[in-house]
C-alpha cells in the first residue's frame, strides 16, 4: 500500500469513527431517518427464526438472504451476525412497475438482523415509504399508496417477528 493510500485509508477511518459514534464502533445500529431499527433480547438465530415465521405469517415471500457472517465462517473467521433477508410479493411487484419501473431496483425491500455485543439482535429495515420515496413523481399516487400498503405490513412483520 503506498504512503499515500494509507493516510486516505487513515483518514477516512477517523472521519468514519467520528461520525458514526461510540454505538457504531460497538457493532450496534443507531436510528437513522427512514428506519426503523428494534433492540431485542433475542439470540441472533432466533430473531432470525421469527422474521421468517413473521413473513410467512404474513403472506409476504422471502425472496432473497445474504450474510457476512456465514460467509465469514466458511473462511475459518468470526463476526457478529448479521443478516438482510429480502421480501416481497409478485402482486406488489406487478403494481410497484405498473407505476414506476425505475422503482423495481429496489424490490425486493430488506430486513436487516445484526447481532449485538451482548448476545442480543437487532432487527431494522427501511420503510417501503423512504425506499420508494426517489420514484414517487414518475410512480404517483399509484406507487405513493402501494409504499403506504407495504409500511404497513413491514410494521406488522416487525413486531411480530420482535415479541
Amino acid at each position: 500500500m503506498t504512503r499515500l493510500t494509507s493516510l486516505a485509508v487513515a483518514l477516512m477511518l477517523a472521519a468514519f469513527s467520528h461520525v458514526a459514534g461510540p454505538a457504531a464502533a460497538q457493532g450496534e445500529l443507531a436510528p437513522r431517518d427512514g428506519w426503523t431499527v428494534i433492540a431485542t433480547d433475542k439470540t441472533f438465530p432466533d430473531l432470525v427464526d421469527s422474521l421468517t415465521a413473521a413473513i410467512k405469517t404474513a403472506g409476504m415471500g422471502l425472496v432473497t438472504q445474504a450474510s457476512a457472517s456465514d460467509g465469514a465462517k466458511m473462511q475459518g473467521i468470526t463476526i457478529p451476525g448479521n443478516r438482510v433477508i429480502g421480501v416481497y410479493r409478485n402482486d406488489y411487484a406487478r403494481r410497484m412497475l405498473a407505476a414506476s419501473v425505475a422503482a423495481g431496483i429496489e424490490a425486493p425491500i430488506r430486513f436487516y438482523v445484526t447481532e449485538t455485543p451482548d448476545g442480543g439482535a437487532t432487527l431494522s429495515y427501511k420503510h417501503p415509504s423512504f425506499v420508494f420515496a426517489p420514484y414517487l413523481a414518475e410512480g404517483g399516487d399509484a406507487l405513493q399508496a402501494l409504499a403506504g400498503e407495504l409500511d404497513a405490513v413491514f410494521k406488522a412483520i416487525a413486531e411480530d417477528a420482535t415479541n
